[in-house]
């Protein structure tokens, strides 16, 4: 008969399974901030960053959102969500997936303040649409590592959470006791 603990338990193969995608998700979210750069070899904003570039940020930054998003809802619809360990497990989730939803739109006024910046007239409007560039693009890539940063925190309340189960995981055939030796029967001939 299984205990109230060893109930509140999400099953060791899950939460191997569980710790495998979040690793992977947590990788690409640090790895697609690194590549997409704003700023050229000196530092400075180009004199015309590309639209198109800037936009794509955005699309990918959407598509990690999603994947974060659908791994959030598959996890609070299944039956660890309601563990112990499965909401503090779902609320690093919740988190990274309100991190990540905010991140696109950052990208997206990048690449909006990208169109205007060749426009500007003024070196003053040039100036603030730099500047605004900059600031929404690194908003975006911390939002970004920040999400992954909770996906990190979430893998890190799973491997604590396998701890437990060397508490309750029955012994193995190596580990149990040998089985009595048959009694001797009371019948001789």
């Amino acid at each position: 008969m299984k205990t109230d603990i060893q109930r509140e338990l999400i099953p060791r193969d899950d939460a191997v399974h569980l710790i495998g995608v979040l690793s992977a998700m947590k990788g690409r979210l640090l790895d697609a901030p690194r590549q997409w750069e704003l700023l050229d070899g000196s530092g400075h904003v180009p004199a015309a960053p590309s639209y198109t570039a800037l936009l794509q940020h955005a699309a990918d930054a959407q598509n990690l959102s999603r994947d974060v998003l659908r791994l959030t809802a598959d996890f609070a619809r299944g039956p660890h969500g309601t563990t112990r360990a499965g909401g503090a497990v779902l609320a690093h989730l919740a988190t990274a997936a309100s991190l990540s939803s905010h991140a696109a739109p950052h990208f997206t006024e990048t690449a909006e303040n990208a169109l205007s910046l060749p426009r500007a007239s003024h070196p003053a409007d040039r100036y603030y649409l730099s500047n605004r560039m900059v600031i929404d693009h690194a908003a975006a890539r911390a939002l970004l590592r920040r999400t992954s940063e909770s996906l990190r925190d979430a893998v890190k309340e799973l491997d604590a959470h396998l701890d437990f189960h060397r508490f309750f995981s029955t012994p193995s055939r190596q580990e149990s006791p040998a089985p009595a030796p048959p009694r001797p029967s009371a019948h001789h001939r």
